[in-house]
């Protein structure tokens, strides 16, 4: 009697200590202000997509309410007391059985309805390609997405454009292994597979940033491979179109001249990996396209903002922003097959790209 009273004494500390804790860490995840909140949708295809999981969480629950007050009524009621004898040995119930096979069926077939037509509405675009719809190519690369606007000639890097309130149609690729695609307030998630074409359609319905996010497991730096989306009114998406099309920007400055030789050079290497449009000789397509590379917010995988001290950091030592990354494994000036850059250099490579708008 004595131990029982201790259970019961540490059952209910437990439960006074650890279900607030419970239903505080609960609220902390769920809260809609968080940047990469599912709850929070602005955008058809996340709102249709979290009406479903309301849906199966609160048929679940229901689930979950039954069963349990069944199997506490069983224990409490059929426990045994001081004085029994061995219980009353029963073999099946063929009623029971077949209820608890059909009432599951039932509800699984009542979820599948919503499902189902969810599916087909998230895969089937409300414009697509063949009438018009905007398609943009999202290729993902360890670790960083290289987007382009088919239709348009323009390449950027980690920062997806789209008009406010049109639906978008992704072309989804994947350079090396498989990623996911996640825009948590605005889509879920349809994966990158090398070798097989994937396709999926978004929507904002508000201007401003969504946060992006590789969601499949994918190396050293998976969790440095974030993108943003921009989303923004059609006349400022057009404008921004038109300046992302043109070749890049002859730079004036003394420095950035500088930084432009080297870049070009075979000293710096920089060429080989990338493209600047306009450019004869960087054409480079292993590492992101730098033609705008000032007009960007973030880089190397929108880890860092694109300020004049963290690009200066990157490029003295990339491994240390980003381990892993291509450029500090292959580029010659980190590898040592070539001299490292110098601080002056190091200046005179972010003056360069600093003016690249």
């Amino acid at each position: 009697m004595h131990t029982l009273t201790q259970l019961r004494r540490r059952l209910v500390l437990t439960l006074s200590l650890g279900l607030p804790a419970l239903l505080v860490g609960l609220q902390a995840a769920c809260t809609p202000s968080h940047p990469q909140s599912t709850f929070d949708t602005l955008g058809p295809v996340a709102k249709s997509q979290v009406d479903l999981f309301y849906i199966i969480f609160w048929v679940g629950m229901v689930v979950l309410v039954l069963v349990t007050g069944v199997l506490l009524y069983t224990a409490i009621r059929f426990r045994r007391r001081p004085g029994d004898g061995d219980p009353e040995q029963i073999h099946g119930h063929t009623k029971l059985e077949i209820a608890w096979t059909i009432i599951p069926s039932l509800i699984l077939i009542v979820v599948a309805v919503p499902s189902v037509i969810t599916i087909f509405d998230n895969a089937n675009s409300p414009l697509p390609p063949e009438e018009g719809g905007l398609t943009i190519e999202a290729k993902g690369y360890q670790w960083w997405f290289e987007f382009t606007y088919l239709d348009h000639g323009v390449v950027t890097a980690n920062e997806l454009h789209i008009p406010v309130g049109e639906p978008v149609n992704v072309l989804l690729q994947s350079d090396d292994v498989i990623h996911s695609f996640w825009i948590p307030k605005v889509a879920g998630k349809v994966d990158m597979v090398p070798n097989n074409d994937n396709w999926m359609w978004i929507q904002a319905d508000e201007s401003g940033d969504y946060y992006g996010q590789c969601a499949e497991f994918c190396g050293e730096s998976h969790a440095n491979m974030r993108f943003k989306v921009i989303a923004q009114p059609r006349a400022e998406f057009d404008a921004w179109l038109e300046a992302q099309a043109q070749d890049a920007l002859i730079p004036s400055d003394d420095l950035a001249r500088e930084g432009e030789a080297l870049f070009m050079s075979r000293e710096g290497g920089c060429f080989a990996c990338h493209t600047i449009e306009g450019s004869a000789r960087a054409r480079g397509t292993t590492g992101p396209n730098l033609t705008h590379f000032a007009s960007r917010g973030d880089f190397a995988g929108s880890i860092m903002e694109n300020t004049q001290e963290n690009l200066r950091k990157w490029l003295q030592d990339p491994q240390t922003m980003k381990p892993g990354n291509v450029m500090a494994r292959d580029g010659g000036v980190y590898n040592g097959s070539l001299a490292a850059l110098t601080e002056p250099q190091v200046s005179a490579l972010v003056a360069y790209l600093r003016s690249l708008k």
